[in-house]
């Protein structure tokens, strides 16, 4: 870990890059996977799950008696957690449900917004080391909500051709239309392209690796949206004297064993609560599982003592995080401070992994530095807002005079025309 003590703010740009992956070749075995999937279709994607995946897949598509066996594998305890989850996600994005306002902007003007949802949207979920089923609640519970026509979901299989079964259980709970066993890019390409199987979507959403967000980037030339640009999973950690320090060491491991790539930030005003901080990151981090993968994340990731509260704000709205976490004495107090973050954990209680899980926000957030200009998924994401006005005879006798002149001054005396005919 790379440890800072009082920085100076002339070096803090330094502070605040991500590692920088070489885009070059992953750019170009893209465009090969969309080409290669363009060209063959579900064959294509049938021959790169033997090549990525090592997997024998004799068809893309999920069947129904796979998905009744998934179903039968999922232990009861985690069906319950599983369906809480849902109920907490589901409660929380019906919420930003919006009425329509009709305004009046003049008399006899009447603008409105209405809300339309995407129609045919697709979700990327990551398998392998850390089959991601909870992202599936994050993601089909919006679009559901929203009321998306076809909500497709592609996972890579598992040697056995197989995707995890919690994974298939979180899709048919959630309202899922249809699952394709195929991951990476060339999942990303089949949605974007469509395949004999795999319908075409309007926009993709999910996380993963360097491949799949390439993919993703990709995809928009050919007029599919994405949920937003992402990288490394990513925390940074601001804590005062008050701080719990093996709180503090655990929501850090949290995100460090997403991946060896993942970023994790601690910043603290407080000597003795860094020093038992590190300490308590070296302790727990031998009884983790994953800890190669945190270990690797720990060697690229920064602690830092700096003299206030306010200067730990300032460098966390310049680093922008996904996550993060304010273990500090009224917090209330530095919430307006808050400018750029995917989302926001409150006090000592409020762990990372709530909001990863349960608590009902959606963890597919910003990463990268994108916290700056993009908002997390949320209901908005799953639905477009198209505009409406209606003009009464009165009202553009009101209006008229004002578009008459505008137009003429901008030299366009066919939208003069459009107002002045009607107005004869």
């Amino acid at each position: 870990m790379k440890i800072y003590k009082y920085p100076e703010q002339n070096i803090w740009k330094d502070l605040v890059k991500r590692p920088v992956l070489e885009q070059k070749e992953i750019s170009g075995l893209v465009a090969e996977i969309f080409a290669e999937v363009e060209k063959n279709g579900d064959q294509a994607l049938i021959g790169f799950n033997r090549k990525f995946d090592n997997a024998d897949t004799e068809r893309i598509s999920v069947t129904e008696e796979e998905i009744e066996s998934a179903v039968n594998q999922i232990d009861n305890d985690l069906k319950s957690a599983i369906q809480q989850a849902k109920e907490n996600i589901s409660k929380f994005h019906a919420s930003q449900k919006q009425e329509v306002q009709k305004i009046e902007t003049t008399k006899g003007v009447v603008c409105w917004r209405e809300n339309r949802a995407v129609e045919n949207v697709g979700i990327y979920i990551p398998g392998g080391t850390a089959p991601l089923f909870s992202t599936v609640l994050m993601l089909a519970v919006p679009a559901n909500l929203a009321g998306c026509k076809e909500i497709i979901l592609c996972s890579p299989p598992d040697e056995n051709g197989n995707i995890n079964p919690a994974i298939l259980y979180a899709a048919t709970l959630c309202g899922v239309t249809k699952i394709f066993k195929t991951g990476g890019a060339q999942a990303i390409a089949a949605m974007t392209l469509g395949t004999e199987s795999v319908p075409k979507v309007y926009k993709i959403f999910g996380p993963g690796n360097q491949f799949v967000v390439a993919a993703k980037e990709y995809a928009q030339r050919y007029g599919v949206a994405i949920d937003m640009p992402a990288g490394p999973s990513e925390v940074l950690v601001i804590a005062d004297q008050q701080a719990v320090p093996e709180f503090c060491a655990a929501d850090l491991l949290s995100q460090a064993e997403h991946g060896s790539d993942s970023q994790v930030v601690f910043i603290t005003t407080e000597v003795k609560v860094f020093d038992e901080t590190i300490r308590a990151v070296e302790r727990q981090i031998k009884d983790l599982p994953r800890n190669e993968f945190a270990g690797q994340a720990l060697e690229n990731s920064s602690f830092i003592v700096v003299n206030t509260l306010e200067e730990a704000l300032e460098f966390s709205n310049i680093y922008a995080p996904e996550h993060l976490i304010l273990a500090v004495d009224n917090f209330e107090k530095y919430i307006p401070k808050v400018q750029n973050a995917g989302s926001v954990f409150l006090g000592n209680y409020s762990c990372e992994s709530a909001g990863d899980y349960a608590s009902g926000t959606n963890h597919t957030l910003p990463t990268n530095a994108y916290a700056k200009n993009y908002s997390g998924v949320s209901l908005d994401s799953f639905v477009k807002k198209i505009t409406f006005q209606h003009l009464s005879k009165e009202g553009l006798l009101n209006l008229g005079k004002t578009i008459e002149l505008m137009a003429e001054a901008e030299g366009l005396f066919a939208h003069k025309n459009a107002v002045s005919i009607r107005l004869k």
